[in-house]
């Protein structure tokens, strides 16, 4: 990536930053005005750009000398939940009449304008500091960002100061890339070893080791600083929370206790930010509608939901969304990717649902049908027996044979791609959405 530098900022004999040394430089970009960003990531090809002509070499520390990023920033980390807080905040926010920036798996957006559309959850640093650069020249007060276990490993937030730093929780994910579970915790978990740094931590995660000072804690089973008190799930949330002698309550149109768990994080974050009346945080809550693919309506009667989840936690949280109902569910689980969640998201599914329909989602070069049995070797005899289960590798199909299917008194949910609008296949990347297949098999109904 080449970013083009603001001519009216301090050093400005520089005019470009570029973290790619196959760089082709010429009159305007040279190697007089043109620098060299050494990440992790591109460390080995340093020799490579002075081959390429390049004079100057500078380190993610000197960025803050060519780019204008001071605001606030707020780095939410986490298994689950990151998108839905980093929305939440950024809407309670905006609400409350500041300019504000969110940067995440979603894409890029200032003031409720997109700005870049999705990417990785944590894009590459230089990427980032643009990002943050061009949110201070629309006057942006705050920065939300997801932070990821691949962006701390890979030191893509390297340099960056952190207003606030939030943890939603921390479960099994990323095997592939982080080998083992503890490596992967241990990666999360990093993020908050500064006693300097500012933190809000979700105090029922057991999994969570942070510096105790200048920590804030959330938390519903567990007494923490901002405490759910009293909560219903049925129809919506509704909670009562405290924050030291403050009490206030929460209505919220969003399903699930782990909704719940990511709109205390949410208020908790504004709280440290703003120290606004507990009350009128949760009421400028309320007006958030939710982020698509997470637990997203398609359909009331039958109820049918969509959503992102494709870790076994992350499945549980759905479904214990659902006490009181039968619940039917679509999902899949990645190719080339931790084929260890396989057989465990297969036996959560077969504890929480009656019918199974285990199908494609993005299996990538792996043989579909043997990511779908992996799956299905995981669910125990005594489980298939009681329950319904369909092997489907077509996704379209398994859709239709779910909601055809459905009855009044029955959820189905849709997991694992959430609001992807493509499968990849082998090498190939078509389209698909979910909710679209959802509205197009209840159609033929």
């Amino acid at each position: 990536m080449k970013y083009v530098l603001d001519s009216t900022l301090p050093n400005s004999h520089l005019r470009f930053i570029s973290d790619d040394s196959r760089e082709i430089l010429d009159e305007d970009c040279n190697a007089e005005n043109c620098a060299f960003l050494i990440t992790k990531s591109n460390q080995n090809y340093v020799e490579n750009a002075k081959q390429n002509a390049f004079k100057i070499f500078i380190t993610p520390q000197d960025l803050n000398q060519y780019l204008d990023l001071n605001l606030k920033i707020i780095g939410i980390t986490g298994t689950n939940g990151k998108t839905t807080t980093a929305a939440m905040i950024y809407s309670i926010l905006l609400d409350l009449g500041h300019k504000v920036a969110l940067l995440g798996t979603r894409g890029f957006f200032i003031n409720g304008i997109q700005k870049r559309k999705k990417g990785l959850t944590t894009p590459s640093l230089l990427e980032i500091y643009s990002a943050i650069s061009e949110a201070r020249r629309e006057n942006c007060q705050y920065f939300v960002m997801e932070v990821s276990s691949h962006a701390i490993v890979q030191e893509r937030i390297d340099g960056l100061d952190f207003t606030l730093r939030i943890l939603t929780n921390i479960t099994s994910d990323h095997l592939d890339y982080h080998k083992t579970l503890e490596n992967y915790i241990t990666t999360k978990n990093s993020f908050f070893a500064n006693p300097l740094d500012l933190k809000l931590i979700n105090k029922d995660e057991p999994n969570a080791h942070y510096a105790l000072q200048k920590t804030i804690t959330y938390g519903i089973e567990s007494l923490a600083t901002l405490q759910v008190k009293a909560y219903s799930l049925k129809d919506g949330i509704t909670a009562q929370i405290t924050y030291g002698k403050e009490t206030a309550n929460l209505e919220c149109a969003l399903f699930g206790k782990h909704n719940l768990y990511n709109a205390i994080a949410a208020i908790g974050a504004v709280k440290l930010l703003e120290d606004k009346p507990l009350q009128s945080i949760c009421e400028k809550l309320e007006n958030f509608g939710g982020v698509l693919g997470r637990m997203q309506v398609v359909a009331q009667k039958p109820l049918i939901i969509v959503d992102f989840a494709h870790t076994e936690d992350g499945m549980e949280k759905i479904f214990q969304s659902f006490p009181h109902r039968k619940i039917a569910v679509v999902f899949g689980a990645g190719g080339d990717r931790d084929k260890t969640k396989r057989p465990k998201m297969g036996l959560c599914a077969a504890k929480y649902a009656q019918k199974l329909y285990i199908t494609s989602d993005n299996p990538r070069n792996e043989i579909p049908n043997a990511i779908i049995q992996e799956i299905f070797n995981g669910i125990p005899k005594e489980l298939r027996e009681r329950r319904e289960i369909f092997l489907e590798e077509n996704r379209t199909k398994a859709i239709q044979m779910a909601i055809t299917a459905l009855k009044n008194d029955e959820v189905l949910l849709i997991l694992g791609k959430g609001d992807e609008t493509y499968q990849i296949i082998g090498n190939s990347t078509i389209h698909f959405d979910d909710v679209e297949e959802a509205q197009k098999a209840l159609n033929l109904c």
